[in-house]
């Protein structure tokens, strides 16, 4: 009989067919099989020729004997019903099918760079830390390509206003010389750059369509929670529009990629292509722009990073009005607090940015802050951790008065200051220069500076700890002990027979010897290597 279940077939579609692996193989025709589903056995009466007999209907031929018995026939169970669609079965479609219109492509193509020759892209080790390959993000640049070739990238962006105001990411329009968006139904514009923001990486672009696009609208990243669902939308690997879902995983990351990090972190899967997309909840506001992926294979492991609404939006605002990005600063330079930090200084627990140093000329010297001085709070807000204080103090309009609250001297105190504008091309104070080393003592003997050795001097003449003796520390030129050999770093370690342990006793010896009408002196030397030996040299000069 032929087999009809064929192994090699099903594992050839099991993709496809998979519940099919745990179905019996059936050994009949396949019109029998179709014929007698779920059919059940029959018994047949004693004495009969084994077949089963027909229904009984009293009356019509091939009624059955008497004393015969027919199983009743087992009922076909009915089909199954669908399932009912529950409201979240239709959640992500629903939604999707209302946001996906306002998300873009977008292409560039820009020169090659003409000082450094084309090479390929960092690859990352499983070793390697997230501030080194987060901003080279996805790897969206298409490569070098030949000598002289354009560059092209992909990337993605969402449209803000029905006019043709579009957000993107700035590394994704970096160095562009020509920026194609493609919207969803394949009509593609160029766009010019209305303004960016290289430190929070935006860009907003500007199409001129000609009739109005459906906008995004914005969502409150304030409001996102760990595990909330969230829908991402954009470009990968320039395959067009794909919608991505996920959760949050985490709030308030910190990459180490500027002063402001404060990433919302999903496992929705984003890869090259998604930098510049949006982030949307499930009521369909944007609360975060796709920004950077942990990824040490290069592709999606399920650690994305998105900028969140709360900080781009009040950005993009601000392009839109006057095309560039102005921010508060007060300088003064921070650092984290700890435990053992705030215990030093009398605080109930770690809390604040630590002042470390104070820009001269600022708002923080000119309202007397000081290095040491803790900042509890900031215009009014409470500061639990150091990097909260640069976005509040970047989010506040230059001239506002705004008082904080700092701990100093066991006690807090409020101060009053005026926050200025900050100069993106202000450079960094210099740093405090080390005061300059001590001299040491030196004492004048036969020409030479001798001193005491020190531990500094030691280092300076790469002296042994056993070393001993008086070291000298300058040698005139053109004079006697000049043209014996002598030098800095040499050791004076006796006087004729007479040990030398400080300097006042060469001076001492000196007058000895000239007292005793001696014209030279002689004079034990130990070189830095260890060798020794003596020398003449004229009492005269001491």
């Amino acid at each position: 009989m032929k087999v009809l279940c064929r192994r090699g077939a099903v594992v050839a579609a099991s993709l496809v067919l998979l519940p099919v692996l745990g179905a019996p193989c059936l050994a009949q025709p396949p019109h029998a099989a179709a014929a007698t589903p779920n059919r059940q056995p029959r018994t047949a009466a004693p004495g009969s020729n084994g077949t089963a007999p027909a229904a009984a209907n009293p009356g019509a031929a091939g009624t059955p004997n008497a004393g015969a018995s027919v199983a009743p026939a087992a009922a076909v169970p009915a089909a199954a019903a669908p399932p009912t669609p529950t409201p979240f079965a239709n959640v992500f479609a629903k939604l999707a099918s209302q946001v996906v219109a306002t998300v873009v492509n977008i292409s560039t193509e820009a020169a090659p760079p003409q000082d450094r020759p084309a090479a390929a892209a960092p690859q990352s080790s499983a070793g390697t830390t997230l501030d080194e390959v987060f901003r080279d993000f996805f790897g969206e640049n298409g490569g070098q390509g030949t000598s002289g070739a354009q560059i092209a990238s992909l990337g993605s962006g969402f449209i803000i206003d029905p006019s043709g105001l579009i957000v993107t990411n700035n590394h994704v329009i970096a160095n562009a010389e020509h920026i194609t968006v493609t919207l969803s139904d394949n009509t593609s514009l160029q766009a010019r750059v209305v303004g960016r923001d290289p430190i929070t990486d935006l860009a907003l672009l500007k199409v001129d369509p000609k009739e109005p696009l459906p906008a995004a609208r914005w969502g409150d990243s304030n409001k996102a929670r760990v595990g909330d669902w969230v829908l991402t939308i954009g470009n990968p690997f320039g395959l067009g529009g794909t919608v991505t879902a996920g959760i949050i995983s985490a709030t308030a990351r910190d990459i180490h990629s500027s002063p402001y990090d404060d990433y919302l972190q999903t496992d929705a899967s984003i890869n090259r292509g998604n930098s510049g997309g949006p982030m949307f909840n499930l009521q369909g506001g944007v609360i975060g722009i796709n920004t950077a992926i942990y990824s040490p294979s290069g592709g999606s492991i399920g650690i994305g990073f998105a900028l969140p609404s709360a900080i781009a939006r009040p950005i993009v605002e601000q392009l839109i009005a006057t095309g560039k990005v102005e921010r508060g600063w007060i300088g003064a330079r921070i650092q984290p607090m700890s435990a053992d930090l705030a215990d030093s200084v009398g605080l109930d627990r770690s809390r604040g940015a630590m002042i470390a140093a104070i820009d001269p000329d600022s708002p923080a010297a000119q309202a007397k802050l000081q290095p040491g001085d803790v900042i509890l709070s900031y215009d009014g807000q409470p500061i639990e951790k150091s990097r909260e204080l640069p976005r509040l103090v970047a989010a506040t309009p230059p001239d506002k008065e705004v008082s904080l609250a700092i701990w100093r001297d066991g006690k807090e105190r409020q101060i009053e200051l005026k926050a200025a504008a900050l100069d993106p091309d202000r450079k960094p104070p210099p740093a405090p220069q080390p005061p300059p080393p001590t001299l040491p003592v030196t004492v004048d003997a036969f020409g030479l500076k001798l001193a005491k050795l020190t531990p500094e001097l030691r280092k300076q003449f790469a002296l042994p700890d056993s070393a001993s003796g008086v070291v000298i520390t300058e040698v005139p030129a053109g004079g006697v002990a000049a043209s014996e050999g002598l030098r800095p770093g040499d050791l004076v370690i006796a006087i004729g027979h007479t040990p030398v342990a400080t300097p006042q006793q060469v001076p001492t010896l000196a007058a000895a010897a000239r007292k005793g009408k001696q014209k030279m002196v002689l004079v034990r030397i130990e070189q830095p290597r260890g060798s020794t030996r003596f020398v003449a040299l004229p009492v005269a000069a001491g």
